[in-house]
Order: C-alpha cells, then sequence, then structure tokens
C-alpha cells in the first residue's frame, strides 16, 4: 500500500477530475431534453467513474480497478450501440429527438406529461428617439434653442 505524499496528490487528482466529469455528465443529463445529449452525458459520466476507478487501483498498485474500467467500456461501448438504434427507430416514427414528445413509451397508469408555460415578460415601452427631418425640409425648432441671430 502506498503512502507517500506524491501518491496522495495523485489520487487527489485522479478523484478530483473523476469528480468533475461524473457532475458535468449529471447535470447534462437532467437539464437536456435531446437523446444524444442525454447518451453522451451518461457516457461521460461513466468516464468520471472510470478514471476514479483507475486512480485507485493506482493507488494501492492493484489491477482490479483497471480491470473493471476495461469491463465498463466495453459496456458502454455496447449501451451506445443500443441507444444508436433506439434512438433511430424512435426518430422515424416521432421525427423529434425531444423527450417530451415520446409519451407512448411512458406507463400506463402515468398521466402525458405537459410542458410548464413560461410566464409572459411584460414589454417595456418602446422609447421614442429624435428623428431627423427630411432632406429639402427645414426643421421647427423650439424658439429656447434658437441662438438668437439670422439664419437666412
Amino acid at each position: 500500500m502506498a503512502g507517500t505524499m506524491n501518491e496522495y496528490a495523485l489520487l487527489h487528482n485522479y478523484l478530483a477530475v473523476g469528480a468533475m466529469l461524473f457532475s458535468i455528465g449529471l447535470v447534462g443529463f437532467f437539464t437536456r431534453r435531446n437523446m444524444i445529449l442525454m447518451f453522451l452525458s451518461t457516457e461521460i459520466m461513466l468516464q468520471g467513474v472510470s478514471l476514479s476507478l483507475v486512480g485507485w487501483s493506482r493507488f494501492y498498485d492493484h489491477f482490479g480497478g483497471q480491470m473493471l474500467v476495461i469491463f465498463i467500456i466495453v459496456v458502454a461501448a455496447c449501451e451506445a450501440a443500443v441507444a444508436l438504434a433506439l434512438i433511430v427507430v424512435l426518430f422515424r416514427q416521432t421525427g423529434s429527438l425531444d423527450i417530451a414528445l415520446w409519451q407512448r413509451l411512458r406507463e400506463a397508469n402515468q398521466p402525458p406529461w405537459q410542458e410548464d408555460q413560461p410566464t409572459p415578460i411584460p414589454e417595456e415601452p418602446v422609447p421614442e428617439w429624435p428623428r431627423l427631418a427630411r432632406a429639402g425640409v427645414r426643421p421647427t425648432e423650439p424658439p429656447e434653442n434658437a441662438d438668437f441671430r439670422d439664419l437666412l
């Protein structure tokens, strides 16, 4: 078992990057409605977990974590192939990759999902900007803005 400070720092770096990858994937999965982006986010989460397993495996000088990572990569490749086939079939049926449009995949006792309508933003009044006079027409000027000299 390793115990040097460099090994702890290296493990910390592996775990920090793995946690960042997993968090980015998790946020991407929950905020996107496009199926392709959701599956890409799942892949990013799997890569974050794999990186953490490699870090622990290196820290303990044991190849069990690295073997598990190879298994995870194989499962992720199979999952990507099945997901791509599912996406193609569902896109042909609905014409969209938006998750909300696939209502018929829900369980029979579940009510259909309805998107909340955003509250309308009140329109601001359009400011009245000064305009130039047309060519050949002398603009009318209020008397208080005159220079008190003959303009002819």
